[in-house]
């Protein structure tokens, strides 16, 4: 019955892992749809707030070249998180004001701290002054402040790094629900685990009376390699002869438990499932099933080693 019982514990362990693995394989396919969808959420999120944020620095930067009435152009994007601002008109740039404007807006708006800023002259599309800000202030370039753009038609284009743009709007709530998901998934399939590898130990664990050993779960009596099947009503009646030993349980009692709770009313049915038991356990001499008369019944199991 231990070898049984073994091969019982590693089959549903090997059940139960091949489902873990199934489980675990949803949740990375869950994670990268997931992910996947967060990413692009985040990336329409940037454009978006990208293009507010240019929008207002091209106004900032027209009104400080005393031009109130022109028009900022629609912010257009080309490639994937580079950014272009254009104008209806020529105008002045100072780097210092842009450098103060393109920074005041990125960071009312939480914008990604690392990107590359280039004003282009319209007419020879050559770069007329360029500026690089990164997360680490000592990779920050700023060069010529101070120094005027003369009045030309310019275009501002705005590049960030594409993974710092990830990194600055793509860990947000949908990440950490997703690492929370992880984590909660992880537990439950910890507990759910432990929890049935101990259930199925305790449908394994039995009672030692004399030779046998009692499953009550399997209903079913193991001397060495002999195996002998209970029904369900012999195994509620040797439970509880096991849970009085050597004791006297009123026939009464027995009744209540094993039928009369249930539903079920009998006369002779306890006469007749004592002597199925006592037959049950014929190959021990020392284990017996007593009538005390008008009384009940007791299991006794008597001392092999007393002479």
């Amino acid at each position: 019955m231990q070898k049984i019982a073994i091969f019982h514990i590693l089959k549903f362990i090997k059940m139960k892992t091949v489902t873990y693995l199934i489980c675990s394989l949803f949740l990375v396919v869950l994670s990268f749809l997931v992910s996947g969808y967060s990413t692009n959420e985040n990336d329409e999120t940037l454009s978006k707030l990208v293009k507010v944020a240019l929008r207002n620095t091209g106004n900032s930067l027209l009104l400080q070249s005393k031009d109130s009435t022109s028009l900022v152009l629609p912010v257009t994007e080309s490639p994937k998180n580079n950014f272009h601002l254009s104008f209806q008109t020529e105008l002045i740039i100072t780097p210092d004001s842009l450098v103060k404007a393109i920074n005041k807006n990125f960071t009312a708006l939480n914008l990604p701290n690392d990107y590359l800023v280039e004003v282009i002259n319209c007419s020879n599309k050559e770069v007329s002054y360029s500026y690089s800000v990164s997360n680490n202030e000592e990779k920050n370039i700023i060069p010529c402040l101070g120094r005027n753009l003369p009045l030309r038609c310019y275009s501002i284009n705005v590049s960030f790094n594409q993974n710092t743009a990830l990194m600055g709007l793509g860990f947000g709530a949908p990440w950490y629900a997703l690492v929370l998901l992880g984590i909660m998934g992880a537990t439950l399939l910890y507990f759910s685990k432990k929890k049935q590898i101990t259930k199925i130990s305790d449908s394994f664990s039995f009672i030692s009376i004399g030779d046998y050993k009692f499953y009550k779960d399997q209903n079913e009596l193991v001397k060495n390699d002999l195996n002998i099947k209970l029904t369900s009503k012999e195994s509620e009646l040797l439970q509880i002869f096991c849970n009085n030993p050597n004791q006297v349980v009123k026939r009464d009692f027995l009744l209540k438990e094993v039928w009369e709770d249930k539903g079920v009313f009998v006369g002779r049915s306890l006469d007749t499932f004592i002597s199925k038991l006592r037959k049950k356990f014929k190959g021990d001499n020392h284990i017996n099933i007593i009538n005390v008369h008008g009384v009940g019944y007791k299991l006794e199991v008597a001392n092999k080693n007393r002479k």
